[in-house]
């Protein structure tokens, strides 16, 4: 299986950005657009975490706050478990079982390089098996 650095180079640049002192409301409208299930955040121009769909439900709706008036950084995911370029994507996989997250954060050194979802290990694991070599999957 390939590295952290293979996959983040094969999903290309991140556009999915969203500023921390942003509206939740604004950042599920930026994800219903772009039909992706998080936002990178960040502060002063730099990774502060992630706002994800699961966050807008379990931290907003079932708080009973509003969306218009609660900004990012209330919500946000900041403990991330930490992957490296040079991990393998089997290590992800152990990483991501074992903190019962959907997401990584990839760093080389201390600079933010991108997010590793459940959904990228699983198209992973599918395309390393020789079963499935050459077919193209989509995983929502």
């Amino acid at each position: 299986m390939r590295t952290v650095k293979e996959i983040i180079k094969q999903k290309g640049p991140h556009s999915n950005f969203i500023n921390s002192g942003d509206t939740v409301l604004k950042a599920a409208a930026v994800m219903k657009s772009k039909n992706i299930s998080y936002l990178i955040v960040r502060k002063n121009r730099r990774y502060a975490g992630i706002i994800s769909e699961r966050d807008c439900v379990y931290k907003l709706i079932l708080r009973d706050k509003h969306p218009s008036t609660t900004f990012v950084n209330e919500i946000m995911n900041i403990d991330l478990p930490v992957t490296r370029l040079d991990d393998k994507a089997e290590q992800c996989m152990i990483l991501i079982n074992s903190s019962k997250s959907r997401y990584l954060s990839a760093f080389d050194g201390d600079k933010f390089k991108g997010i590793i979802t459940i959904h990228d290990l699983i198209r992973e694991a599918i395309a390393s098996n020789e079963l499935f070599k050459g077919t193209r999957w989509y995983v929502d």
